[in-house]
């Protein structure tokens, strides 16, 4: 239920800039931080780039090890999503494995696992060859073993999105499609004017969750921060007999594999077509993409002969290390940072989002982000 300004009191205005998974977290859950009024004003429409066409991966597993610990954070957000959004999300802890195809695999494996130990946590295990092909039968018979993390899963991205939608507009948001920011100024209040193709909205907070064009935003308050773009490519087979639960990665090659409820397969891993910023659009690379699916066929040999129904390319923000920069800005006080996510950002969303909101609300949050601000690339050597 909408909160009413009556009930809340004066409400403070916050402007989020950009309508995909980070923002529309983030929106949510300042809307329901009492006192606050949140707009969402986004230049095409909700979802419309990345958010919506990723492979859907909720893993823990293989994260660099600064995210870890949000990723641990928003692990236990998806499981119950349910409660934060009201749908499930297609969510399915089904795990996620990633195979070893060598001794030398196993040892980074076994590193890998020594490494996220030291560190405290304790989801990921690497197993033997006998337990890797209990997990996945359908395994091809080099495969010796594997790193797991087995409450890891996937979820529907595009619903989720539209779940993520819901709930935030039932709580309040007001979300502004076809509509392009075209300048952030400070009144000599500290009020933020975010000026837009049709006209300007005030603010008090501000976040830049543009994604790939978040790097503009902050261009308009005169401020360079360093991310490129990418264009992961994905595939989807015709359905196959059920023959994998786990989402599926490689120790030493790029893979993303996931059989979904109704049989059709979805390939992903980080394989990069072409992408047009300026343009808004993305081309897919059939070349890189037939590496996609040669990978699959020889993990998985019940793959051979599998025809390809469709493929897309999504365009997403790259930061140089590939973690996420959120913070606030050295520019601009009371405009906040949340992008780069470099192709893994969709487990990070509920609790990146609430970290953000955190940071709109009070200039501070507990939660674990403080090796993402974008002074990692400007601090003095």
């Amino acid at each position: 239920m909408a909160r009413t300004s009556e009930s809340a009191g004066p409400m403070k205005k916050a402007v989020v800039i950009g309508g995909g998974l980070h923002g529309l977290s983030t929106a949510l859950h300042l809307q329901r931080t009492p006192g606050w009024q949140v707009t969402v004003l986004e230049r095409r429409h909700v979802g419309r780039h990345s958010s919506g066409v990723n492979a859907g991966g909720v893993r823990r597993l293989g994260r660099d090890l600064r995210e870890i610990a949000l990723s641990v954070v928003s692990a236990e957000m998806w499981a119950g999503i349910e409660k934060i959004v009201g749908d499930d999300c297609g969510f399915r802890a089904t795990g996620q494995v990633k195979v070893a195809e060598s001794p030398a695999d196993m040892a980074k494996n076994e590193a890998r696992v020594a490494a996220v130990k030291a560190l405290g946590w304790s989801h990921e295990e690497v197993v033997d060859q006998a337990e890797v092909r209990r997990l996945l039968p359908a395994v091809a018979p080099h495969v010796i073993g594997a790193l797991v993390t087995r409450d890891d899963g996937s979820a529907d991205p595009m619903r989720t999105v539209m779940a993520f939608r819901r709930a935030a507009e039932q709580a309040g948001v007001r979300i502004i499609e076809g509509v392009a920011v075209t300048g952030l100024r400070a009144t000599a209040d500290g009020t933020i004017i975010v000026e837009t193709d049709q006209g300007g909205h005030e603010a008090e907070r501000v976040a830049n969750c543009a994604g790939a064009w978040a790097t503009r935003v902050a261009r308009m308050v005169g401020e360079e921060i360093p991310c490129g773009v990418k264009a992961s490519m994905m595939i989807v087979t015709e359905r196959l007999p059920p023959f994998c639960d786990p989402t599926v990665g490689a120790t030493s090659r790029s893979l993303s594999f996931k059989q979904v409820a109704n049989g059709t397969v979805v390939i992903g891993g980080g394989h990069q077509g072409v992408n047009d910023v300026a343009a808004e659009t993305s081309t897919v690379l059939f070349g890189s993409l037939a590496h996609a699916a040669r990978i699959s066929c020889e993990l998985f040999p019940v793959m051979k002969g599998a025809r390809m129904v469709r493929s897309w390319a999504g365009i997403e923000a790259r930061t140089a290390d590939e973690v996420p920069i959120i913070g606030e800005s050295r520019a601009m006080p009371g405009l906040f940072h949340s992008f780069g996510f470099s192709g893994h950002g969709f487990q990070l969303s509920p609790a990146a989002g609430a970290a953000v909101a955190e940071l709109l609300a009070r200039g501070a949050t507990n939660l674990p982000i403080a090796a993402f601000h974008q002074d990692r690339f400007t601090r003095a050597a």
